[in-house]
């Protein structure tokens, strides 16, 4: 289905409603197209319009792909709106439009708000991986490190396992800022990647050199390189931990 390039009236809705195969179908098939094809904005409300005074409401599925694409447009009022409408309408949602909701505002100068639908989502489930990155980003990206530190710590109380994107986000946010704590806890991050044996891809390994060079006060240069396979470092000379196990912990294996 080729969603329309402009809105529609009513009986435009209606006639393509009735050349469609399952017009039962028509407004979900409609709605799933209007995503794929990052319809207007205008176009899906005109639709979702036509649904409400035919049916006098909007069924939750079709409110949350509406959402979807407002997300993905970063359409911050319409999220907003559609949020209010959800709230009204439905006592709890779940968590896809939470998902898409937390997504949509932490992308926005509505941010704070997605913290509190993070405490929302709490009350009722194990908030997702998802909800916690895109809200510590937001905190990252306003320079507000001790939150997205304690939403970091919060997630890994839940076992929830950070992408190597957030752990990204740490580093860029950080770069030239001050702070012992600041400092202890990206060390932190490189801990934990150091006994996981999580190995940065490109982008977050040139991350991490940029924070050390620009650490105020801080004499650090970072230089690509290849190990030896003895297992020494080229341009600092250090030999690195051999992370062969022990006969102890192979039998506690």
């Amino acid at each position: 289905v080729q969603p329309p390039e402009k809105p529609l009236q009513a009986e435009e809705w209606n006639r393509l409603r009735e050349s469609f195969q399952s017009p039962g179908m028509f407004e979900e098939v409609m709605f799933n197209s209007m995503v794929r094809c990052n319809s207007p904005i205008d176009v899906a409300k005109s639709l979702l319009t036509h649904v409400a005074k035919t049916n006098g409401d909007i069924a939750y599925n079709l409110l949350v792909k509406y959402l979807a694409l407002c997300v993905q447009q970063g359409q911050t009022s319409e999220i907003c709106d559609v949020y209010d409408i959800m709230k009204i309408r439905f006592k709890i949602l779940e968590s896809g439009a939470y998902n898409l909701l937390i997504r949509g505002l932490s992308n926005s100068d509505q941010w704070r708000m997605a913290l509190t639908l993070l405490e929302e989502v709490k009350k009722i489930m194990i908030p997702s991986r998802t909800n916690y990155e895109s809200c510590i980003k937001a905190a990252s990206r306003h320079q507000e490190m001790n939150l997205a530190f304690e939403l970091y710590h919060e997630m890994l109380a839940k076992d929830l396992i950070p992408t190597l994107d957030v752990l990204q986000a740490f580093f860029d946010f950080s770069r030239g800022m001050k702070g012992a704590e600041l400092q202890k806890e990206l060390f932190g991050i490189l801990l934990y990647l150091r006994e996981n044996q999580i190995y940065p891809h490109k982008t977050l390994m040139r991350s991490i050199k940029l924070w050390f060079e620009s650490i105020p006060g801080g004499n650090w240069r970072g230089h690509l390189t290849n190990i030896k396979d003895s297992g020494q470092c080229p341009v600092c000379n250090h030999q690195l931990e051999d992370s062969d196990l022990t006969e102890e912990e192979y039998n506690n294996l």
